[in-house]
């Protein structure tokens, strides 16, 4: 009987010991209209080069990641009240941000550049020419931000990317201003010769670093995501992640 009871309590405590060492899975929010960052593929599923990084990064603590796509203004009012656990979406790291939540090590630099039309090629020839004309951005970007200072009052803001585009082709914009890896993204999948780059010095001077936010206090995760980034990087798998989605090694 001891001997009976002694194997069931056995048997208990490996089993508690199992659940124990389950996987968590941490739901991850993201707008998923920022290709090649995140966007839904033909399955209607989100992937890109964020969403392949944070299944890698929490992959390699032994985490498992629920993606939870939403707009991207309500990603840290979501973060806020716990909807998520964290936050990738080309969200850069700024002041105002850090107030309202925390960062990861930052994971990727990306510059700024604006898209115009090329018949206006030689109407605008540097970011300063675009001053008080109508600049389309994606809401809650740095891009929108920078459009809101160079052209004050004159920003069309929208919810993603390819309604900006398409608003810059009607006419309803001088031009678009978006991270540059996006704005490439799109006008290679557009085609054609409807639209050119326009790049100076006060679009790529201060670089966006992107990061992973987590909720102010929940110092386990941002420490399980950082050590998840240097493992990573350390494996090569960063590397390999960085060459699937632009082509090469940041």
């Amino acid at each position: 009987m001891i001997k009976h009871l002694a194997a069931a309590c056995a048997a208990l405590c490996l089993t508690c010991g199992a659940l124990s060492a389950q996987a968590a899975v941490y739901k991850v929010g993201t707008h998923p209209t920022f290709a090649p960052f995140e966007f839904v593929d033909a399955a209607g599923t989100p992937t890109g080069f964020d969403i392949e990084l944070i299944k890698a990064v929490l992959k390699s603590q032994g985490d498992e990641v629920e993606i939870v796509s939403m707009p991207f203004d309500g990603l840290i009012p979501a973060l806020l009240t716990g909807q998520i656990d964290a936050i990738i979406s080309g969200m850069t790291i700024t002041q105002e941000r850090q107030k309202r939540v925390d960062f990861s090590t930052g994971y990727y630099n990306s510059t700024l550049s604006a898209v115009i039309r090329s018949a206006d090629s030689d109407k605008y020839k540097s970011s300063e020419d675009l001053k008080g004309q109508k600049i389309c951005a994606q809401i809650g970007t740095t891009g929108s931000a920078f459009a809101e200072k160079l052209s004050p009052g004159q920003v069309v803001n929208l919810n993603n990317e390819p309604d900006a585009l398409l608003e810059l082709k009607n006419g309803g914009c001088a031009a678009l201003i978006n991270d540059r890896p996006v704005n490439l993204y799109y006008m290679k999948q557009a085609g054609g010769t409807d639209f050119a780059e326009l790049i100076d010095d006060a679009l790529t001077s201060n670089p966006d670093l992107y990061g992973i936010a987590i909720k102010k206090g929940n110092d386990e995760l941002r420490a399980k995501i950082d050590k998840g980034l240097k493992d990573i990087e350390a494996s090569g798998e960063l590397k390999t992640i960085h060459e699937n989605w632009f082509g090469k090694a940041q």
